[in-house]
């Protein structure tokens, strides 16, 4: 069966005649019959009555007629999202983020994109950064956010740094370092830390005892979390220290003071995506990412 099998029947089917079906195709009647004889013996089934020069459609061929068209038209779409994808047109791209710790380059190439590619559409989805990996590995996603590019990985993905982001201290109200309006990294080596798990922040565990390393101590994680909301909610509680990035500051932080470090403290930041992903879009997206990056 082919998809002019298809169309014949419909015309007729739409006709009931195969006279004004033939004209409307440009075929020549014979041939027109012939075919839907055809496409009857190939399914089995009677699909038109033909008496007294009334041709009509039997129980078979009006279920038959439903189907065909829903075929038909699945094809066009799938031709036409094809034919779209190719040209950067008529598709979408899939950006994961995370909400609270998202680097302003994220609002400012968005809109960017908008105006340059408004036929696209743009879907957000609010992720930690290990859900981001792995709805990449899953290609749920086009491109994450994904913050902290991990130490070690064994991911098939690309990473680019999009900015330094400044980290901060967290300090319960009654720390005896409270009074103090900066901080070095070595004044918290007699403390605690509350971090971050791997399962929802891959990478920055072992970015927080490397940078205790780095600093001349070795850092004792007391308790480690899976959000930011709850390392912060600990250190309100007095379990310990925390160190967060500056964007968190916008996160609720009652019982908490939050100190710079001298001298800064810098943590990588960056954007992920699969090797392997042909999307148009996403290339058009992260050259515009660099492009805001390089203007900067």
């Amino acid at each position: 069966m082919e998809l002019r099998h298809l169309r014949y029947f419909i015309a007729v089917a739409e006709a009931l005649s195969f006279t004004k079906a033939a004209s409307k195709l440009r075929l020549a009647q014979p041939s027109l019959t012939r075919q839907v004889r055809n496409l009857e013996a190939e399914l089995g089934v009677q699909l038109f009555t033909r008496a007294n020069n009334r041709v009509t459609l039997t129980e078979a061929g009006h279920r038959f007629l439903f189907d065909a068209k829903k075929l038909l038209a699945q094809c066009a779409e799938s031709v036409a999202a094809i034919q779209g994808l190719a040209r950067g047109e008529n598709s979408q791209l899939n950006i994961g983020y995370v909400a609270h710790g998202h680097s302003s380059l994220l609002p400012a190439s968005l809109g960017a994109f908008r105006k340059l590619f408004p036929q696209v559409a743009l879907n957000l989805f609010d992720l930690s950064s290990a859900e981001q990996y792995r709805a990449l590995e899953g290609q749920r996603i086009d491109l994450g956010f994904v913050g902290l590019r991990p130490i070690s990985t064994e991911r098939d993905l690309l990473c680019a740094r999009i900015a330094d982001d400044q980290i901060l201290v967290a300090l319960p109200l009654q720390h005896p370092l409270a009074k103090l309006k900066t901080l070095r990294l070595t004044d918290l080596a007699p403390y605690f830390f509350i971090g971050m798990s791997d399962h929802s922040h891959p990478g920055v565990r072992e970015w927080l005892l490397e940078t205790c390393r780095l600093a001349g101590f070795t850092g004792k994680i007391l308790q480690e979390t899976d959000t930011e909301a709850i390392a912060i909610r600990f250190v309100a509680d007095g379990l310990g220290v925390a160190l967060i990035p500056e964007q968190m500051s916008a996160l609720p932080h009652e019982g908490v003071l939050l100190r710079p470090l001298t001298p800064k403290l810098l943590r990588e930041s960056t954007i992920a995506w699969r090797s392997d992903n042909p999307s148009t879009p996403l290339q058009n997206y992260i050259q515009i990412i660099k492009d805001l990056i390089a203007s900067m």
